[in-house]
């Protein structure tokens, strides 16, 4: 089987402008003080691990990552004296990536304040919320819980570092349902209370394998309940069963859309 056939929507990631807001944040810097050298490294690290992904999925980072390099490399350039101007070129695609990000944090601190007070009046009005009609789901916008998105990202890069990662995009065919994975890791985890994220790539070294195996991750802790901590910040994540577990079989999805999941079976 063709990684390409394991499909994963761009929504879930956010896009380009997410990924630079979690660097920022990473890096604990101030968006205006954007250290280009160190944040473009990163980005094209990242970028390197959503290629491995999907290549279609990582498309709309390219340019992101181009405008990235075009800024580092002029701003390495000697500059010669010159008369001074109100804004020097160099400074003008630099400015508006800032703008752009600065804009987009605005957008996703307040979508996050809604979803917060959402969450508050549904504790609140727990039968008004579920007498609502019901609307169908954008499964892209479901939260991971205690860690983020880019973290796991961030986790399988680690494992990718390692270099026993069969590269070639032409692989033998792999026609494991991605339920499988799902099944296999869940009972993992119920077994022995809490995996290791780096440890569910042990055994492999085969690319359509490990981005099933990363998909089914983003299942579990998406749609089954399962819970992820990374007690040192940005170091191993831990994958944890569900609290009060009660050890029913993963194959059957929680949700009577799960179906439309940006993971689909093949």
């Amino acid at each position: 089987m063709s990684t390409q056939e394991y499909h994963i929507s761009l929504a879930i990631f956010g896009g380009p402008l997410d990924l630079l807001l979690y660097l920022v944040r990473r890096n604990e810097v101030d968006i205006l003080e954007l250290p280009l050298a160190q944040i473009t490294h990163q980005f094209l690290e990242f970028l390197e691990v959503l290629q491995f992904l999907d290549v279609d999925l990582a498309s709309e980072f390219v340019a992101t990552a181009s405008t990235l390099a075009e800024i580092k490399s002029r701003t390495a350039l000697p500059r010669q004296e010159e008369p001074e101007v109100e804004q020097p070129l160099d400074e003008e695609p630099r400015n508006d990536l800032i703008q752009k990000l600065l804009e987009y944090k605005k957008l996703r601190d307040a979508a996050k304040a809604l979803e917060e007070q959402a969450a508050l009046w549904q504790e609140r009005y727990p039968r008004l919320s579920d007498e609502r009609p019901s609307q169908e789901r954008d499964l892209a916008s479901d939260r991971i819980k205690e860690v983020e998105l880019w973290d796991l990202v961030s986790a399988l890069a680690r494992v990718l570092r390692r270099g026993t990662v069969d590269r070639e995009v032409n692989i033998r065919d792999d026609e494991t349902p991605l339920s499988v994975y799902i099944e296999s890791i869940g009972e993992r985890v119920r077994r022995e209370g809490r995996v290791a994220f780096s440890a569910c790539f042990d055994q492999t070294s085969r690319r359509s394998v490990i981005v099933g195996m990363f998909l089914a991750i983003l299942e579990l802790l998406r749609h089954h309940n399962f819970r992820a901590e990374q007690p040192v910040d940005y170091e191993e994540i831990w994958i944890l069963p569900p609290i009060n577990d009660t050890g029913a079989p993963l194959t059957s999805p929680i949700e009577p859309d799960s179906a439309a999941s940006t993971a689909e079976e093949p």
